[in-house]
Order: structure tokens, then C-alpha cells, then sequence
């Protein structure tokens, strides 16, 4: 079941050999493609272990590594986008905890996802790693939310 013309006139980036990077937060750059699968809940993982942000009161870069997960509803991230997106953070000055909301609420605007989660697994910074978690529900998954809250907060 191959996706039709139709169904990737919004995906433009890839396969776009000019690609351009933009080393300021730019979340215009998100692009998205139908579900095929709507009717069946599943999870979508991306991992992204070279986020780069930088520290917003010295300008000294920030290491960490960025883990999504979501449920999607009709529309999913394109991950040639995401990876753009994500590397205009290389030249942002946010605090982790900032970081990851923005990407959070940047997708749940993005793509109305059914659950979404951000995981940020920073590398230490003065002998202390900050490891930050938020996520998102619609109305039928509230109990997720606080279920994987609560689940972050026992394993760190």
C-alpha cells in the first residue's frame, strides 16, 4: 500500500537535495503526512540523539538527547522535518525543562496527536544531568498522562 502523489504533496523536504538549515528555532519547517492507520491505536518512537540547544544565560552549548513518542490521531510528523526542526534548536537559548515544552506543544499543535511525550536526557552540566519529561492527552487519555508521570518519576 504505497502512498499516492496526493497523498505527499505535503512533504516537501524530503528528498529535496537543497536543503536548507536554519540554525534559529524555526518551527514552520514541521511538516506532516496522513495516517494511514487511524483507526488502530499504535505508538511512534523517534529518537534523536544529537539535540543542540544553548544555555540561555552563559551561551555555552547543551548536549542532550531527545526521545518523542505519540499516538497519532490523522496527521503524523515527517521525520526529515523533525530533524530540521529539531537542529534549529542548535542556536536557541532555552533551559532544558524549556526545551523540551516547546517540542511537546510545538507537535500536539503540529498534529493533534491521541498521547504525546517528550523525553530529554541532557548531558551534565556542573556534575548535574537534567532529564526533564512532558507529555500530552486528549480527553480519552488522561490516565496515560498521569500513569507515564508517574512512571518517569520512579525511574529517574
Amino acid at each position: 500500500m504505497s502512498r499516492s502523489n496526493e497523498e505527499l504533496k505535503g512533504v516537501t523536504l524530503l528528498g529535496n537535495q537543497q536543503t536548507q538549515y536554519n540554525y534559529d528555532y524555526t518551527p514552520e519547517v514541521l511538516e506532516t503526512f496522513d495516517n494511514k492507520h487511524p483507526e488502530q491505536e499504535y505508538l511512534v518512537t523517534l529518537d534523536c540523539p544529537e539535540f543542540t540547544s544553548l544555555c540561555p544565560k552563559t551561551g555555552q552549548p547543551d548536549f542532550g538527547h531527545i526521545i518523542i513518542r505519540y499516538i497519532p490521531r490523522i496527521r503524523m510528523v515527517e521525520s526529515k522535518s523533525l530533524k530540521l526542526y529539531l537542529f534549529s534548536f542548535r542556536n536557541h537559548g532555552d533551559f532544558h525543562e524549556d526545551c523540551v515544552n516547546i517540542i511537546m506543544k510545538d507537535l500536539v499543535k503540529l498534529m493533534d496527536p491521541k498521547y504525546l511525550e517528550v523525553v530529554g536526557l541532557f548531558n551534565p552540566r556542573g556534575g548535574i544531568s537534567i532529564l526533564p519529561f512532558a507529555n500530552y492527552g486528549d480527553a480519552d487519555h488522561q490516565d496515560m498522562v498521569k500513569a507515564r508521570l508517574m512512571a518517569n518519576m520512579q525511574n529517574q
